[in-house]
């Protein structure tokens, strides 16, 4: 019997990509397009054919379970009292799409144009718009500012809650105004979420992107492997060895290697793979192939401080949830038309604000959930009650993800609250949530502070509350960042700086996080990405 290390699949592929997940899926199609172009995709996770994936109410039942999350958490964070937080990560066809929020924002125009402005030319908002509307199938149809007809479907909420009108008529008091599209490239203002559904069902990367390509014979899908490392040969990655079914294989890629792995696994396989930081590669007996120590710096997230208010004569999923006729209720809307809370995201209701009224544009984006619990995952109060929870869009604090153990999750170290202006942002934005609530227009539902607490008011006691209560948003970016500079760890074309034969397509690319949801940015990144790879292959086979 051969070597299981140097065992073959069969024959080499044009493009080997690395996770099937949210920009995987989006690589996986365009690059198969023509069928002399051999592409390999190899996922981690199973399959998405599962209910609780296509069930939006879902996420809950997916993130924590084994079978649709890597089960990661972060190191015990300063900034959050020493709590070590819960880090959901997908781990099935569809990646992070299969278990997130649903929710398609695409952020400010002005965070693609500061992308361009840090020497990344071709990304800036007029770049990437029309990426975006190739993807964008949307309810509404095409405009100037939406496609149709596109892969990545985009829908209306299929539910309504009375309490959320009431908060945005609130807001209103205090000048934060309705908006019809968050997605025009300024989403200051408030309104209900638009969601990557369709027919009251979660619409993913692996059903939009990967399925229709299934069929094609020069793309190939493996599941449930495990990437150990690249296969170098010099300085160009001419490959990669993974682990199946107890079997080690090694596939070999004529053209390129793309990972797609994400923000925290990408760092990882690079440094696994020898390519890092030798002051973390070194102590773990790692060889250094390749010294880029901003493989794994510059990790960025969005963290979400959850106040909670109690209110009164208001239906909230609380009340729904607690009793067994509420239960039924649910159940059956959903079994017969697709509706109600089983088939909504985790937030329906938003606003985008400023901190502070000299900001150019906002800085923070509220989730308002007509649900309340005490911890994310805690069962739902017993008592009416909904959730603000607020986040600052543009954090100043920025961690790491890196291997302290090869046989183990990596090291993540978010760093959240760690600069003076992040928690400045944070006291502004709970004391804004709590002015919010005391509009006239909430004056019928008497909402009471629970989180962090009326009797909470010194800026040391709230900074101590904050810290017990803000948890991620999920939006991790950055850990492989684009850039010009030398510590820029992949150029605008996605190259890895230092290898040939390697790219990165994910969000760990984004220099800075964008000002909303991260799942329809990625996206986008892997419809340019593929454009610039077949562009790329057109000129060398001209020359």
């Amino acid at each position: 019997m051969s070597n299981p290390a140097t065992v073959q699949i069969d024959g080499d592929y044009d493009y080997i990509i690395v996770g099937a997940g949210t920009a995987g899926c989006v690589l996986a199609n365009r690059l198969s397009v023509n069928p002399r172009t051999r592409v390999l995709l190899i996922e981690a996770g199973g399959s998405d054919n599962y209910h609780w994936v296509r069930i939006p109410v879902g996420y809950l039942y997916c993130i924590g379970n084994p079978r649709t999350d890597w089960m990661m958490k972060t190191e015990p964070e300063p900034g959050l009292n020493g709590r070590a937080l819960t880090y959901p990560r997908g781990k099935v066809l569809g990646g992070c799409s299969s278990v997130n929020g649903m929710i398609y924002m695409r952020g400010q125009a002005a965070d693609y144009d500061h992308w361009r402005q840090l020497g990344n030319i071709g990304w800036g908002w007029d770049d990437v718009l029309p990426l975006f509307l190739k993807s964008e199938g949307h309810y509404a149809g095409a405009s100037e500012m939406h496609g149709a007809g596109g892969e990545w479907r985009v829908a209306r909420q299929r539910l309504h809650w009375p309490i959320l009108k009431a908060v945005q008529a609130g807001a209103q008091e205090f000048g934060i105004e309705p908006r019809a599209d968050f997605n025009d490239g300024n989403n200051e203002g408030s309104g209900f979420f638009e969601v990557n559904q369709s027919g009251g069902l979660r619409w993913n990367t692996a059903r939009g992107f990967l399925r229709p390509a299934l069929g094609r014979a020069n793309l190939r899908v493996i599941r449930n492997a495990y990437v150990e490392r690249l296969v170098l040969d010099g300085r160009r990655v001419t490959g990669v060895r993974f682990s199946r079914g107890g079997q080690s294989w090694e596939a070999q890629a004529r053209s390129e290697v793309i990972l797609s792995a994400g923000a925290i696994n990408s760092p990882r396989l690079l440094e696994l793979s020898g390519i890092g930081d030798p002051d973390v590669l070194h102590p773990l007996g790692l060889p250094v192939h390749l010294e880029r120590r901003g493989v794994g710096a510059n990790l960025q997230d969005h963290l979400q401080i959850r106040t909670v208010y109690r209110v009164s004569n208001a239906q909230t999923l609380n009340t729904l949830a607690n009793s067994v006729t509420g239960k039924m209720r649910i159940g059956l809307q959903y079994l017969l038309q697709r509706k109600g809370p089983m088939s909504m995201a985790p937030s329906q209701f938003g606003m985008f604000t400023r901190s502070d009224p000299a900001l150019d544009m906002p800085d923070l984006e509220y989730h308002v959930q007509p649900l309340s619990t005490d911890r994310l995952g805690d069962p739902l109060h017993p008592f009416p009650a909904i959730t603000v929870s607020v986040c600052n869009l543009r954090p100043e604090s920025t961690g790491t993800v890196h291997l302290t153990d090869p046989a183990r999750a990596p090291a993540i170290r978010p760093n959240y609250l760690s600069t003076e202006g992040d928690r400045r942002v944070a006291l502004k934005s709970v004391r804004q949530a709590r002015r919010i609530m005391t509009a006239e227009a909430l004056r019928p539902f008497t909402p009471t502070e629970i989180l962090p607490g009326p009797a909470i008011g010194s800026d040391a006691d709230l900074m101590a509350a904050i810290g017990d209560i803000a948890t991620t948003i999920f939006h991790p970016v950055g850990t492989c960042r684009m850039g010009t500079d030398p510590e820029a760890v992949v150029d605008p074309r996605l190259r890895f700086n230092g290898l040939a034969g390697l790219r990165i397509v994910d969000a760990s690319v984004m220099p800075k996080i964008v000002s909303g949801n991260t799942a329809s940015p990625t996206v986008m990144i892997a419809e340019k990405a593929a454009g610039m790879i077949l562009a790329d292959a057109h000129s060398a086979e001209v020359s």
